[in-house]
């Protein structure tokens, strides 16, 4: 079985694959007994395709999963966690927001809990970006009852039972810390570098992306309120 899968959602990344690939390469070659990278084309429409591809040719432990169309976040972080076979996943992003270093950061942690949340620590965004993520993050804590200072840090780590639980619905890769606690696994969080993005793939206004977490933080205090927990006292007989 294999080690360490690191997966990664892709989409129009052209200009970062190829230093993408070598940066998580680098990271993990000597750190892990046996590893791949499950890269997840969302149905890219730039080159991002045909550079994956040749990257698969040319090295064994790169693994591509293509989209027949663009299916969003959610979608190609499932797909990357059903098709991966490590024992440990490495979820991390496509445009290099996260350092491929910090893995080796994370993984004593793995030992303790089941679940590492990697916490942004140097972003610089601006101030309209970062206002409606602040308060989104604050109600998010206050409905959910959790404690997450940064639940879309694109970095995070978990062992092979967290993510077999998940069952993803659109929009739900930013809340994976919330939804492995309620799944009845063990969460912290560990400071990671952030590296702002050179170019956004797309530009949503701060306005519509404060409501849509909002509705998606309903869906998901609905869902914890619902979560069906039990405890077998005996079976006799069970084999």
């Amino acid at each position: 079985m294999i080690n360490l899968s690191v997966v990664v959602p892709v989409y129009n990344e052209e200009d970062r694959i190829i230093e993408l690939y070598r940066s998580i390469t680098a990271a993990v070659k000597d750190k892990a007994e046996s590893y791949e990278i499950v890269m997840v084309d969302d149905g890219s429409r730039d080159r991002s395709a045909a550079i994956l591809d040749e990257l698969a040719a040319g090295d064994k432990a790169v693994k591509v999963i293509h989209f027949e169309r663009h299916c969003g976040e959610t979608a190609a972080v499932s797909a990357g966690l059903k098709q991966s076979g490590g024992e440990l996943i490495v979820l991390m992003d496509g445009g290099l927001q996260g350092e491929p270093r910090d893995i080796v950061r994370l993984m004593p942690f793995i030992n303790k809990v089941d679940f590492v949340n990697g916490r942004r620590t140097e972003a610089k965004a601006s101030q309209l970006t970062r206002i409606p993520a602040r308060l989104g993050n604050r109600l998010r804590n206050w409905l959910t009852g959790e404690q997450i200072r940064d639940s879309e840090s694109p970095l995070k780590l978990m062992t092979r039972e967290v993510a077999d639980s998940f069952h993803l619905y659109n929009g739900m890769h930013r809340y994976l810390p919330t939804l492995a606690r309620m799944n009845g696994f063990s969460v912290i969080e560990v400071s990671v570098t952030y590296r702002k993005r050179k170019r956004s793939r797309f530009k949503r206004p701060p306005g519509k992306q404060l409501v849509t977490g909002l509705l998606d933080v309903v869906v998901i205090c609905m869902l914890k309120r619902r979560v069906v927990r039990y405890r077998i006292r005996s079976s006799p007989n069970l084999r």
